[in-house]
């Protein structure tokens, strides 16, 4: 736990309990801050009370006897509109934050130049903080990981200057973090999400810049108009940026390769390579002499306009297979202060990454059929890069559908032998495919699951892949993306194993 001594002896309202919540509540406590919790679930009144916590109901409660609003992220702080709490706050002139907030204030405090790593995005945030984390421990670096992948911030050790923090945010988690500043800030990407959240995609785009440009050093993926132009705003006002792309577009100006261990020599604080000069990106493809690409699997590293030198391999690690993967595995390398390939610790560091759960996971075989779990694609974007990854894909798909639809992978669709539609999306997406791709109406997971295994079977493929990349939130028919993944891998789990010939 990080106890938050910067609110001892002050009093705090806190709003919302669940894991995050209570965490927070337990963590301000340890502190010594005065808390009145609550929660519009009595459940979770119970549980604070149980827990020795002071539960207030702060529709009732006197406000100018709090000093703050700790708000959960979930919790709506703008859109579709504040919630009663926040316009309380505001009303008695109070601050409104969040448990990254107090993380922030404590490291300000304890350890100011303590290694801090915080990755946003739209897609692909989990992923690579599970990988930078991985690697920070390969170099013998003591890793503390959490955020939105899910540990509340917290309840991790404190901060000090021999511990990285690798910590996942979202917008919610930035909105409410106004002293954010960390040592390094990845941004992965930009596609409209939680629109219904922040207004328009400008506010969305907003709150992820502010990451990167609060950050000492930012790392940013430039692969779509909206990184490519914060990429660009920050270099042009003198940030130091390293620019990533799964495009092998770099520029080799001069002859010579970078010495290895180039990316990290600078030392910590310092920016690997990257260029406040090089031009705008927007269109993908835009020659930049500063950064890294991704070349087919390699990642390579490009200096000065120099050739590019290779830095690490993906090929046949299954755990970060996928174009966007390899992006991934490009920005948690640019992300080290370290040299890793100088005693060739990165290549093996690559390969003994296991993966996260829901996404992209391979569950199982059957004979040829590979299964591959990639729950956590619940929009358009996320979708069509499992569909990238594979050739013959028995596409399980549907669920509450988001902004667009199936409409923007239209592209892909020749990667899919065809399509096993659930939930409430079914009409629309049937409309999308018709024509395009062959589909069964099967309404539930265990339907579509139980088709797609026996036609995949007798797919002429060499490796059909039963694919779970649903497009879309979960909450029709479970309550979260992961409790979906973890049925479809108890189904494949359930099927009956092919029988080798005697």
């Amino acid at each position: 736990m990080t106890p938050v001594t910067t609110m001892r002896g002050r009093s705090v309202a806190l709003f919302g309990l669940g894991g995050s919540g209570f965490a927070t509540a337990e963590a301000l406590k340890a502190g010594g801050a005065q808390v009145a919790v609550w929660d519009d679930n009595a459940g979770a009144r119970e549980r604070a009370a149980a827990a020795g916590h002071t539960v207030v109901d702060l529709a009732e409660a006197d406000w100018s006897g709090f000093s703050a609003l700790i708000l959960s992220p979930g919790v709506p702080l703008t859109h579709p509109a504040p919630h009663w709490t926040v316009t309380k706050a505001h009303a008695a002139g109070l601050e409104v934050i969040g448990d990254v907030e107090l993380f922030c204030r404590e490291r300000a405090r304890v350890a100011p130049d303590a290694p801090f790593f915080a990755i946003t995005g739209t897609n692909g945030k989990s992923t690579t903080t599970a990988l930078l984390a991985h690697l920070l421990r390969a170099l013998g670096r003591t890793v503390e990981m959490g955020g939105n992948i899910g540990v509340p911030i917290l309840s991790l050790e404190p901060p000090s200057p021999d511990r990285c923090h690798v910590i996942e945010l979202s917008t919610f988690q930035i909105d409410l973090t106004p002293s954010l500043r960390p040592s390094v800030g990845i941004l992965l990407n930009l596609t409209p999400d939680h629109i219904d959240r922040h207004g328009t995609m400008e506010r969305y785009a907003g709150i992820k810049e502010r990451l990167v440009a609060r950050a000492d050093r930012a790392v940013i993926a430039v692969d779509d108009p909206w990184c490519a132009a914060i990429a660009e705003r920050l270099a042009t006002a003198g940030k130091p940026v390293t620019r990533v792309s799964t495009h092998a577009s770099f520029r080799a100006e001069r002859s010579g390769d970078p010495e290895p261990g180039s990316l990290g020599n600078a030392g910590p604080g310092s920016p690997v390579p990257g260029s406040p000069s090089a031009p705008r990106n927007e269109d993908s493809a835009a020659p930049l002499t500063d950064g890294l690409t991704l070349d087919g699997t390699r990642i390579m590293l490009h200096v000065g306009g120099r050739a590019p030198y290779p830095m690490a391999d993906l090929a046949g690690i299954a755990s970060l297979r996928g174009r966007h993967n390899g992006q991934n595995a490009a920005v948690a390398i640019a992300a080290l202060s370290q040299a890793l390939d100088a005693d060739g610790q990165l290549q093996p560091a690559l390969v003994g990454f296991p993966g996260l759960a829901h996404r992209m996971e391979q569950v199982g075989r059957r004979g040829r059929v590979l299964f591959v779990n990639d729950s956590k694609a619940t929009n358009a974007d996320a979708a069509e890069q499992s569909l990238k990854a594979f050739q013959t894909i028995h596409w399980i798909v549907g669920g509450v559908s988001k902004e667009g639809g199936l409409a923007p992978l239209a592209p892909v669709f020749p990667h899919v032998a065809k399509a096993y539609l659930i939930g409430k999306s079914t009409d629309d997406f049937a409309a999308s495919l018709d024509g395009n791709v062959p589909y069964a109406r099967c309404g539930t997971l265990e339907a579509a699951l139980q088709l797609a295994a026996s036609e995949a079977a007798e797919s002429g493929a060499d490796e059909p892949v039963v694919l779970l990349a649903p497009a879309c939130a979960s909450y029709d028919q479970f309550k979260n993306f992961e409790e979906r993944g973890d049925r479809f891998r108890e189904l494949v789990a359930g099927l009956p194993v092919e029988e080798k010939p005697a």
